[in-house]
């Protein structure tokens, strides 16, 4: 535990040390937020803000696995390599976004296909490198082999996810720090269960995770993008299934799930109130969940506190069902 908690400040440091300059880089190549012109109105004095701070979580998480590798301690590859692919989705769905002047970049139907490609080959990669494929039972700790259904379910998983993520990261903050918690929660579980390489890889992105942090807290200085929370989902998806604790994903990042839920419902109660009274009819006041209690008068700094307040509750709970047995 001294070790993991000396790494992730390491990571900070190391991390938020060039931050700024980080920043700076972005604004001078014009890589600027455009504001979609469907969320809130409040939204648009963010216009022009930093954006594609994912670039910044990779780098700094290669910056800090690079030196774990050279000293000899163990870290976990597959999870940055699932963070890297779908972080170079990502990325383009960035770019394509800042060309629009409405904020809008890559339209699902063309980025869905893509991304269940991707997730594909990842989880094909993961099953031929893993040496067995567990399933660990909450409550009793009973331990399956999947098989060859951890293919279809890791997919799932990381298509999921990455899109939860990414629905979640809509105000300051948000995002980043609901998955620090989330990947903070599956680093002790792999540190009990005796898997260095994985706890290292989840401390050391914790550290990295707050370095961001201390630019994207209100009033954001730099946002991560679709480059960081298509990237961060990915990674946390493929965290979940080589822990074996995945069936805890749910409630470890229960905000991102609550979120894609409040979507859905939106989108699904839209569509068949549309056919049935020829108007759509809305559940929420906007979806993500986050914008309802934003535009019904709570103040961003207080939706983002009281998300993170969830988040660690919700995380401490994962753990604590992940140790019963």
């Amino acid at each position: 535990m001294i070790n993991s908690a000396l790494l992730c400040g390491l990571a900070f440091l190391l991390t938020v040390a060039w931050g700024k300059w980080a920043v700076s880089l972005l604004l001078r190549h014009g890589i600027g937020k455009r504001i979609r012109v469907d969320g809130p109105e409040s939204h648009q004095a963010k216009s022009g803000t930093a954006t594609m701070g994912g670039l910044y979580i990779l780098a700094g998480m290669g910056l800090v696995m690079a030196i774990l590798t050279l000293i000899g301690a163990p870290v976990a590859l597959l999870p940055f390599v699932a963070m890297l692919a779908y972080g170079l989705l990502g990325a383009f769905d960035d770019l394509r976004g800042l060309k629009d002047t409405k904020g809008v970049g890559w339209l699902a139907r063309y980025k869905f296909p893509w991304q269940w490609g991707m997730a594909i080959l990842l989880s094909l990669s993961l099953f031929w490198a893993m040496d067995s494929h567990p399933m660990i039972v909450p409550f009793s700790g009973r331990v399956l082999d999947m098989g060859i259904w951890f293919i279809p379910v890791s997919t799932l998983l990381i298509v999921a996810t990455s899109n939860a993520v990414n629905l979640t990261d809509g105000l300051d903050g948000l995002a980043g720090g609901t998955l620090s918690m989330a990947f903070l929660a599956y680093g002790v579980l792999a540190m009990l269960m005796g898997n260095q390489g994985l706890d290292h890889f989840c401390f050391a992105l914790c550290g990295v995770l707050l370095a961001f942090l201390w630019f994207n807290v209100h009033p954001a200085r730099l946002f991560m993008g679709d480059t960081g929370s298509e990237a961060l989902g990915a990674g946390l998806a493929v965290v979940a299934m080589l822990s074996g604790y995945w069936l805890l994903l749910p409630i470890i990042g229960a905000i991102f799930a609550v979120e894609a839920l409040s979507v859905i419902l939106q989108v699904g109660y839209f569509k068949c109130t549309r056919i049935k009274y020829g108007e759509g009819r809305r559940i929420f006041r906007m979806a993500p969940l986050h914008h309802h209690y934003e535009l019904g008068g709570w103040p961003e700094v207080q939706v983002t506190l009281r998300f993170w307040i969830i988040a660690a509750v919700a995380a401490s709970a994962g753990v604590s069902l992940g140790m019963m047995r």
